[in-house]
């Protein structure tokens, strides 16, 4: 009998240790902390920011630093439209990396420039060929929408010069977080929202920036000449 009891016993620890593994095994893992702070509210802007639901973002397009070779200098900017994501480098073989999504502008533009303007919380007015292209989103904007959350600019605007001219190619934050990773029908290169916000903080007017499209050699660093080969965009 002792020796039954004994067995018995052993059996029922075993089976009440196999239902604990099974529970520790189905506990779901939450979003990093991490992220969770890195997309959380604005709260002190012009227009309060909110926090971005990050539960269907791919991680690989959040804010991070990476290892990343490149012939340009620190401070530069370099837009890979190809693989989506855009570069801040910061030398020693290092840079800050931030996913992006890539309009039809974005789509027409290629080479270097510097940014001419920066913007808080900018006006956006839609040019004519966005107008042509998408008459009933756009034709209402005509005169400009004002900035707010729902402005396609999001809350901060780098603006791309050449020669002393505006190129109408912008870097600039998004109402359409789900578009990032993605190639979609108008604007330039958007960045979430809070994205934008700590690029904008890290570079100066004047910076480089480097887009590339198909992976092509970029010209030495240094002042902007006809050779940097920026092509306007037909549409912002």
């Amino acid at each position: 009998m002792r020796l039954l009891r004994s067995i018995a016993l052993f059996v029922l620890a075993s089976t009440l240790a196999g239902c604990a593994t099974t529970v520790m095994e189905v506990k779901q893992k939450g979003p990093d902390p991490m992220h969770v702070a890195m997309y959380g509210p604005h709260p002190d802007e012009r227009f309060p920011l909110p926090a971005m639901d990050i539960s269907k973002v791919n991680p690989k397009y959040f804010r991070q630093q990476v290892a990343y070779q490149t012939m340009e200098p620190p401070g530069t900017i370099v837009v890979d439209t190809q693989e989506r994501f855009l570069y801040l480098v910061q030398g020693d073989g290092m840079a800050m990396r931030y996913g992006i999504g890539v309009g039809k502008a974005g789509l027409e533009f290629e080479g270097a420039a510097r940014i001419g303007r920066k913007a808080e919380w900018p006006r956006w007015t839609p040019t004519q060929n966005m107008i042509a292209r998408e008459p009933e989103r756009n034709l209402k904007w005509a005169g400009g929408m004002e900035p707010g959350l729902t402005n396609p600019l999001g809350p901060r605007a780098l603006y791309l010069y050449k020669d002393g001219n505006d190129t109408l190619f912008r870097i600039h934050g998004t109402s359409e977080p789900w578009s990032i990773g993605k190639a979609v029908s108008s604007g330039c290169i958007r960045l979430f929202n809070q994205d934008i916000i700590d690029l904008y903080g890290r570079v100066p007017t004047g910076s480089r920036v480097v887009v590339l499209q198909h992976h092509t050699p970029v010209d030495e660093p240094g002042p902007m000449a006809a050779s940097d080969g920026l092509v306007p965009p037909a549409a912002i």
